[in-house]
């Protein structure tokens, strides 16, 4: 097969990954076909067999690549989540906001149908530990204080749907529009945290009324989204 070059002096497993990373974008091998074995790939590469192998193994890691003992390694992505992820990196703390609104907001109809009594016990603790820090630090009350907390929130809201592809995107985009906020406009202009709206979230949820619950996300977002949009119209008028 044509494209595969002789990996540089840089870093041999760096340059493999890179290699076969590209190999699989372009469609070398489609999904669901097995690779070459490590002994071909290193011909192609003029690297050692355990150069192959570590460049394999962080494939495999990043979800492009299955390994299958006895069979061999299996194509399963042609496209890297760490360059879908690194994209979203580099999206406006708005864009972010607002799939995290969508992630939430189904998430809050499925835990409505889903929730159990510890899921509902992880929420009400979540939220009370957030209203002693509030109480504790009311000159920082809804940011950095009550950060940690509120993320342990939000998370036991998703997890409460009990679909793990959801919960791990969640977590990603959870993080993300902490970073994405505080990056754009610093600690000290963070949107307060509602206890009230909060606790409404947990007792639609509780009622097992999917559209409650979602009415309730939705109200909840709408706080941060507004204080966003408000922060992003003054700096636009400072430029």
């Amino acid at each position: 097969m044509e494209g595969l070059q002789a990996a540089g002096r840089r870093s041999l497993v760096d340059e493999a990954i890179e290699q076969l990373r590209e190999q699989l974008a372009a469609g070398a091998w489609p999904v669901g076909s097995r690779i070459p074995t490590e002994h071909e790939l290193a011909e192609r590469l003029r690297v050692g067999r355990n150069t192959v192998r570590e460049a394999i193994r962080v494939l495999v890691h990043a979800g492009m690549l299955v390994s299958r003992q006895g069979e061999g390694t299996f194509v399963r992505s042609t496209s890297d989540p760490a360059s879908v992820l690194r994209g979203v990196q580099r999206s406006g703390v708005r864009d972010v906001l607002e799939v995290r609104a969508a992630l939430e907001t189904e998430a809050a109809r499925l835990a409505a149908e889903r929730h159990t009594p510890d899921d509902l016990a992880r929420m009400r603790a979540a939220l009370a530990r957030e209203a002693e820090v509030m109480a504790a630090h009311p000159e920082r009350a809804g940011r950095e204080a009550t950060v940690e907390h509120d993320l342990e929130f939000h998370t036991a809201i998703v997890e409460a749907a009990h679909n793990p592809a959801l919960t791990e995107v969640y977590r990603y985009f959870g993080a993300s529009v902490r970073e994405s906020m505080r990056a754009a406009f610093g600690d000290h202009e963070m949107p307060e945290v509602a206890i009230g709206t909060h606790a409404a979230l947990v007792d639609a949820i509780e009622s097992g009324d999917p559209e409650r619950a979602e009415a309730a996300c939705r109200a909840l977002l709408a706080e941060p989204t507004a204080a966003v949009e408000q922060l992003l119209a003054e700096i636009a008028a400072r430029k």
